[in-house]
């Protein structure tokens, strides 16, 4: 899954929320394992086929919203108890729990390394520590970085519509702000975009390196690319062509269902979010094309075992199968959610995949080649905690509450600091 910086979550549980433990043996004998998810991972089928085939097992789910996620699981792993048998590492936190491998099983010893091949080489590493010889978690997606836009808007605006067309408008970020004027001067009550912050996020996800070096340094206050990215994106927002939603909330999706702004940057998992937000009567008037300055990863997953666990054989190997490529393939059919394993998304029929919703857009296509192209953005052990602190300055810019100099000044204070 993503960032999820997914708001969306349903508050609902899709099984039983367990609040004590990890796995145990129930009254009836069997191995319980919990599952500790966030957001829509597509795995409730699979888990009930996956139980079908073992009756001895019975898998619960625990899902809840990712920063409610996150913190619950720091809290757990310090205690000692509480964590569920598997737990999703959200792709911008993983380097922070790698940092208490000693809290989680090595997966090598289980035989992990001997799936190496499966993902994209990218995706493993971001995984293991200790150079390859600790395995922290199998992979489940990446967010290939595509671009939402509503074709009826568009329309209204006098652009092209043709998703081929519009990828041509914009093969910069300079353009796609280029593209923002020209859309503004047409239809001053629609803002071009929901959220600077989700530019801004963009434009960093296509960098090899962000707010920390490779080497895990804090590098923001003098990294040009972060510069150039708050920048553009407080641009938008200086010209109110920006809607100042949070990303994902409640106030998004009534934005969407008003059709209050006209793109939005979309990873593949994001889909999903656009489609429940903007309901129904939206089909087929959203569409994607291509991201502009090419590839990008925003989001994506891995599956852990904690060690606290009492059956980490068995959690293992469910991890195993549901990370396989098999499963992996119905997932992106069914959810959207685009495997990080090649030989996944460069299957014949998940290229050839279209979502109908999205005006029938070739989305296996989209987001298979955003793939293959992407750099990833390494993420410093303090990534989680410096992020949140540009993405707050650019919505202060945003309301009109400073300039984007004043943002950007108060910005880097707060990211020193965050980053000590």
């Amino acid at each position: 899954m993503s960032t999820r910086l997914v708001g969306s979550v349903a508050a609902t549980l899709a099984m039983v929320l367990v609040a004590g433990c990890g796995g145990s043996s129930g009254a009836d004998g069997k191995i319980e394992l919990s599952l500790g998810l966030f957001s829509d991972f597509g795995y409730d089928k699979l888990i009930e086929e996956y139980m079908a085939s073992h009756s001895n097992i019975k898998i619960e789910q625990r899902k809840v919203k990712m920063e409610q996620h996150n913190t619950q699981l720091a809290t757990q792993l310090a205690g000692g108890r509480g964590a569920a048998d598997i737990v999703a590492l959200e792709e911008g936190v993983v380097s922070q729990f790698r940092a208490s491998k000693d809290k989680f099983v090595n997966l090598a010893e289980y035989g992990a390394k001997d799936l190496k091949d499966q993902w994209a080489g990218w995706k493993w590493n971001q995984g293991t520590a200790d150079g390859g010889e600790f395995v922290l978690g199998l992979g489940t997606d990446m967010g290939s970085l595509g671009l939402c836009y509503r074709a009826d808007l568009f329309a209204a605006a006098g652009l092209p519509t043709d998703r081929a067309e519009v990828a041509k408008l914009w093969p910069t970020w300079a353009d796609y702000a280029k593209v923002a004027d020209q859309f503004t001067a047409k239809t001053p009550n629609v803002k071009f975009v929901d959220t600077g912050r989700n530019v801004y996020k963009a434009i960093l996800d296509q960098t090899e390196e962000g707010y920390f070096a490779k080497d895990d340094s804090y590098i923001a206050e003098k990294n040009d690319k972060v510069k150039a990215a708050f920048d553009t994106a407080a641009a938008l927002g200086t010209k109110q062509q920006t809607g100042a939603l949070e990303p994902f909330s409640q106030d998004w999706n009534v934005a969407l269902k008003q059709g209050s702004f006209a793109t939005t940057t979309c990873p593949a998992w994001a889909l999903a979010l656009i489609k429940a937000g903007a309901g129904d009567a939206a089909a087929g008037k959203w569409d994607v094309t291509t991201a502009p300055g090419g590839g990008g990863n925003w989001g994506g997953s891995f599956l852990a075992i904690p060690k606290q666990g009492k059956h980490p054989k068995e959690a293992y190997e469910l991890a195993k199968w549901l990370t396989a490529p098999e499963q992996q393939k119905r997932i992106f059919k069914e959810t959207g959610n685009l495997p990080s394993q090649p030989k996944v998304y460069q299957d014949a029929e998940v290229q050839a995949t279209v979502n109908e919703y999205f005006n029938s857009a070739p989305v296996g296509q989209i987001f298979a080649t955003s793939a293959e192209s992407l750099k990833p953005t390494y993420r410093g052990t303090k990534d989680s905690k410096v992020g949140p602190v540009f993405g707050t300055a650019l919505t202060r810019v945003e309301q009109g509450k400073q300039s984007a100099a004043e943002a950007w000044t108060q910005a880097l204070k707060e990211a020193t600091d965050a980053a000590k």
